[in-house]
C-alpha cells in the first residue's frame, strides 16, 4: 500500500486546526471576560452565597459602566433599559466561582452579540499624529474622555481639544 499526498485530507486537517485555534482565541468575548473579571474581583467571599447581593452589585457596576461595558450590561440585563435579563445565568455560576471564560461561552450560546463586543484599541499618546486623525476619530476621543466640542466647526478646533487630552496623558511635544 502506498501513502501519497491527499489534498482532501490536507484541507480537512487545516479546517480542524482552524476550528480548534478559534475556540481558544483569547480575544473572543474580551468585553464579557473583562467586565465579569472586574466584577468577580470586586466581590467579598460573603457576597458569593447571596444572589440578591450579587444582583445589586452587578447592577451598581452596570450603572457606572461606559462604552462597551455598558453595551454588555444592556445585553445581560444589568441596566434598567435592558429588554431582557440573563443575570441568573451569570450570578449563579459566579456564586460557585465558575471561571468567567466559561460563563461567557455559555452566555454566547444564548446571545451571540455578547462575544462580538471588542474593546477599542488604546491610543498611544506619545506617538499618535493627532493632526492626521479623522474628525470622526477626534470626536470619539473626546466622547471617550467625557468631553464635547460644542460649536466646533473646523477640524483644527477638534485637534486642539484632543491635544489638551494628549498633554494630560504626559505628551509634551505636539
Amino acid at each position: 500500500m502506498e501513502f501519497g499526498w491527499n489534498p482532501i485530507l490536507s484541507i480537512v486537517i487545516c479546517c480542524l486546526l482552524l476550528v480548534v485555534s478559534a475556540k481558544n482565541d483569547p480575544a473572543e468575548c474580551e468585553v464579557c471576560v473583562g467586565f465579569l473579571t472586574k466584577f468577580s474581583n470586586s466581590l467579598e467571599k460573603s457576597d458569593l452565597s447571596n444572589e440578591a447581593v450579587l444582583k445589586d452589585k452587578i447592577k451598581q457596576q452596570c450603572k457606572k459602566a461606559i462604552g462597551k461595558d455598558e453595551r454588555l450590561c444592556y445585553y445581560i440585563g444589568g441596566l434598567e433599559t435592558s429588554a431582557t435579563t440573563m443575570l441568573k445565568d451569570i450570578l449563579k455560576p459566579i456564586g460557585f466561582q465558575k471561571p468567567v471564560e466559561k460563563i461567557c461561552k455559555e452566555l454566547q450560546k444564548k446571545n451571540d452579540q455578547i462575544c462580538e463586543l471588542k474593546y477599542d484599541k488604546e491610543i498611544d499618546w506619545m506617538t499618535v499624529n493627532i493632526k492626521k486623525m479623522k474628525v470622526k476619530e477626534l470626536k470619539k476621543v473626546l466622547e471617550d474622555h467625557g468631553m464635547d466640542c460644542k460649536g466646533c466647526s473646523e477640524k483644527s478646533e477638534y485637534v486642539k481639544k484632543v491635544e489638551d487630552i494628549a498633554r494630560s496623558h504626559g505628551r509634551t511635544e505636539l
